[in-house]
C-alpha cells in the first residue's frame, strides 16, 4: 500500500464505552491498523466522535418555502461547520439530490415533503390534502425518499383555536401500513398530547418535538418502541410563539405550558427508555449549524452526559443505518481540543471536520 494518510490521535470515542488511541484514514475509508508504507501527511490530535448527527433539519426550506440550490448548499455547508456530517431532513419542498454528488457535503437522508391536512400547516411547505388521499401521497413520498415519510400530525385549529390532530385514526392506519409496505419509515410533527396516541396506536415509528407526551402516553411510547427527537432548541421560541397569536388565548396557553414542562417531558421519556435523537428543526425559522446547542440541552433537561452524545453520535447513527467509527467506514469524524464527555459545550467548536476522509474545517 502507498500514498497518503490520516492520522488521529488522542481519544477516539469509537462507542459509549470504547475508547482508542488512534485511527488512520487511507483512501477515504477508517483503519485502526497503522497502514504500511504510506507518506503520513497529517496527523490530528484530540478528542475523536463520530460526525454528528441532525436527526431533524431542512436543508432547502426557509420560513417561506424552497430555496435555490446555492442557499440549499450555504445551509449544508453551516452543519458540515458545526460537525453535523449526517442530516435526517424531517421534511422539505426542495429537490436536493443534487447534494448526493458532493464529497464536500454532509450526507443527507430525506423523508420527502411534509404531508399536512388542507390548511392545517405553514404556508408553501407541504402537500396539503384530505385524509381520503394520505396513504397515495404517503405510498409517493415513500418511494422517492430515503426510507422516511414526514406527517403533520397536529396543529392549531383556527375554528377551535388550539392545537388539534390532524387525521382520523383510519386514515393513519392505513398511510402508515402503506409506507411500512414500501419498506418507509413514518414520523409525525406533533406538538399536543391528544394527536399521539393513534399515532403510536397506528404504528408510527417517530414523533417529532413530542412535547406532549405526559405520563399516560410515556409508556405507550417506551413499549412500542417510538423514538423522540425533541428539538429543544426549537422549543424555545414557544413562548415567542405564544406572544404572537394572541387572537388564540387557549392555543398561546397551551403553547407556553408545554414550553414550561419541556424538560420534565424529555426527562420522563429517556427515564421511561424512549429512544431520544438529537434534532435542531434548523432550517424553518432557525439558523443551521445548531447540533451542539441541541446536545447541550438535552443535558440541561436531565440525560445523562453519555447518552446526550449517543443521541447525535454512536446511537443516532445506528438508529438510521449509517455507520460510526468503525473498520472500513468511510471517515466522518469530528475533533475537538477537550473531552466532550467532561462538558458537551466543547461540541459548538470542533478543532476538525473530516468528511469522507478530506479535513474540510
Amino acid at each position: 500500500m502507498s500514498g497518503e494518510a490520516l492520522r488521529v490521535s488522542g481519544r477516539i470515542l469509537v462507542g459509549p464505552e470504547e475508547v482508542r488511541d488512534d485511527l488512520w484514514v487511507v483512501g477515504g475509508r477508517i483503519t485502526f491498523d497503522r497502514p504500511a508504507a504510506v507518506r503520513e501527511v497529517r496527523t490530528i490530535r484530540g478528542w475523536a466522535l463520530p460526525g454528528l448527527v441532525d436527526a431533524h433539519c431542512h436543508v432547502g426550506l426557509d420560513a417561506h418555502g424552497a430555496v435555490d440550490d446555492a442557499t440549499s448548499e450555504k445551509q449544508a455547508l453551516t452543519d458540515r461547520e458545526a460537525g453535523a456530517l449526517l442530516l435526517r431532513d424531517a421534511g422539505s419542498p426542495a429537490d436536493t439530490r443534487w447534494v448526493d454528488d458532493r464529497e464536500d457535503l454532509p450526507r443527507i437522508i430525506r423523508a420527502g415533503r411534509h404531508i399536512a391536512r388542507t390548511r392545517r400547516y405553514i404556508r408553501n411547505f407541504a402537500h396539503e390534502i384530505e385524509p381520503g388521499d394520505l396513504a397515495a401521497y404517503v405510498t409517493a413520498e415513500a418511494r422517492s425518499g430515503d426510507g422516511w415519510v414526514k406527517l403533520v400530525g397536529d396543529w392549531i385549529d383556527r375554528d377551535r383555536g388550539d392545537l388539534e390532530p390532524c387525521w382520523p385514526r383510519w386514515a393513519l392506519d392505513e398511510a402508515i401500513a402503506a409506507a411500512h409496505a414500501e419498506g418507509a419509515r413514518v414520523t409525525a410533527h406533533c406538538f399536543s398530547e391528544n394527536s399521539l396516541v393513534d399515532l403510536v396506536e397506528a404504528g408510527i415509528d417517530c414523533v417529532e418535538h413530542a412535547t406532549g407526551l405526559t405520563e399516560e402516553t410515556v409508556p405507550l411510547f417506551a413499549e412500542r418502541g417510538v423514538a423522540i427527537v425533541p428539538t429543544l432548541v426549537n422549543i424555545a421560541t414557544f413562548p415567542r410563539i405564544a406572544d404572537s397569536a394572541a387572537k388564540f388565548p387557549a392555543y398561546a396557553a397551551h403553547m407556553r405550558a408545554l414550553h414550561a414542562r419541556r424538560y420534565e417531558t424529555v426527562a420522563a421519556a429517556y427515564q421511561a427508555g424512549v429512544p431520544v435523537y438529537v434534532g435542531t428543526d434548523a432550517g424553518g425559522s432557525l439558523p443551521h449549524g445548531l447540533v451542539g446547542a441541541e446536545v447541550a440541552e438535552l443535558v440541561k433537561a436531565g440525560l445523562p452526559v453519555t447518552a446526550a452524545l449517543s443521541a447525535a453520535t454512536w446511537g443516532a447513527r445506528e438508529w438510521l443505518g449509517r455507520p460510526g467509527l468503525t473498520e472500513g467506514a468511510p471517515a466522518d469524524l469530528v475533533v475537538y481540543a477537550e473531552d466532550p464527555r467532561a462538558d458537551v459545550r466543547v461540541l459548538a467548536a470542533p478543532a476538525a471536520v473530516v468528511l469522507r476522509g478530506t479535513v474540510v474545517g
